[in-house]
């Protein structure tokens, strides 16, 4: 947990801001902000990243997910008072701010609006945008909820709008906070809510179904890559099973490449692989740097539907998968399980990745997991007891043979 400690907004008294930081695409924000008594009087805190599709000066479209709050600030967050509204004001990276409005309406208040706006003139995250300029969206989001109530969100949550989609999950704000005291009464947002279906009623004579999951073939392995402006700079090649216990029922989808998009990021120190399908909101895998010469995966974010309609997310940026030398590929052609908490795991199937320092888009030697090291050791132990074998087999014979041959010449 790192913290840091803003300076005071006018109007607005001390703001207390906590970061959890992660790598790539799972920063946890936490807003604490008081009025000029030093009691707080708005809190939020949760998690959102965004991606943005831009025409690029040869016609191209090109998408970049923004995900690395690091340098924000929030000078312009205020309680709110007679002449301006409350609000939290975000700003990072190059021209970036994210902008949410509150206002009271009677025994309610609403979460009004949030605006998001980016400057596709930086050329270093939107390298040849074909328009340059500062662009924002808005969307009248108009959440009501009680006051002294606290919002909570968990499941994700999305806005599109003209070339911008945003993602929130893990979502939970109460605004006009009574008497410096964050409510402990939650309310819901809709997917949060429990299910009000009433289950069909199962004769006793009948066999209740099994939670069970159906074992499903190994899954189709699919070739994935992510393009900066030097080229390919992410290679990935998997088969993709995913395991998910939702609700004490077992569920397990082998991911399609052929109907699957991909997208991502790569920076010095991290990197980003992004899938996403008609049933997988997204299913990020971020790469890290470790002690400057090895890189492994670090986290795995995913958020998809499941058939019964409801939104099964997962997230966990604590992870030390495919270690391997930086400059190299990592590969495990056998059959292999991330564990990502208790309720998901990802089974790869023919797995080579290589997430840095690729060069003229192929890969680089690879670094073979502990299970096929044991294969490849058993192989030639296998073939040397085999051929121990033959010869034992050939000197009996010869034995044999000779034996023979001396009973032959005894006279009569």
């Amino acid at each position: 947990m790192v913290c840091f400690r803003l300076s005071p907004v006018p109007g607005a008294g001390l703001v207390l801001l906590c970061l959890v930081l992660g790598a790539v695409s799972s920063y946890a924000l936490e807003l604490n902000l008081t009025d000029s008594e030093k009691a707080t009087c708005l809190y939020a805190k949760w998690q959102m990243n965004f991606t943005i599709r831009y025409e690029t000066t040869n016609k191209n479209y090109k998408t970049v997910t923004i995900s690395d709050f690091s340098t924000a600030t929030y000078n312009g967050s205020t309680c709110g008072d007679h002449q301006n509204g409350t609000k939290i004001a975000v700003r990072f990276g190059s021209g970036f701010s994210w902008i949410v409005n509150f206002t009271k309406d009677g025994s309610t208040y609403l979460i009004d609006g949030i605006s998001f706006s980016y400057n596709s003139g930086d050329n270093r995250t939107f390298p040849d945008a074909k328009d340059k300029g500062i662009l924002t969206i808005h969307d009248p989001v108009r959440y009501r909820v009680p006051l002294n109530n606290i919002f909570r969100c968990n499941s994700l949550s999305t806005l599109e709008k003209d070339d911008v989609t945003q993602y929130y999950w893990d979502v939970h704000v109460q605004a006009f906070v009574q008497n410096g005291t964050v409510s402990t009464k939650e309310f819901l947002c809709e997917k949060d809510q429990p299910s009000t279906t009433v289950p069909p009623v199962i004769p006793t004579t009948t066999r209740s179904p099994t939670t069970t999951p159906v074992p499903k073939e190994k899954p189709e392995v699919g070739s994935y890559s992510v393009n900066n402006s030097n080229g390919t700079c992410l290679l990935a090649t998997m088969g993709l099973q995913l395991n998910i216990t939702h609700e004490k029922v077992a569920t397990i989808i082998n991911i399609n490449p052929n109907t699957t998009d991909f997208t991502g990021t790569c920076h010095p120190q991290a990197a980003l692989l992004r899938l996403n399908s008609s049933n997988i909101k997204f299913l990020d895998f971020v790469f890290a740097v470790k002690n400057g010469n090895r890189f492994y995966l670090k986290e795995v974010n995913v958020s998809l539907y499941l058939v019964n309609g409801s939104v099964f997310s997962i997230a966990n940026n604590n992870l030390s998968y495919w270690d391997a030398p930086l400059g190299s590929s990592y590969m495990c052609n056998k059959e292999q399980t991330v564990s990502v908490s208790g309720a998901f795991q990802i089974n790869t199937f023919d797995l080579r990745v290589q997430p840095f320092n690729v060069m003229e888009g192929k890969y680089s030697t690879a670094e073979e997991c502990s299970a096929d090291s044991d294969l490849n050791f058993l192989i030639p132990v296998a073939v040397g007891v085999a051929l121990g074998f033959l010869i034992i087999v050939v000197f009996i014979s010869y034995m044999i043979g000779r034996r023979k041959s001396r009973t032959g010449y005894q006279s009569v």
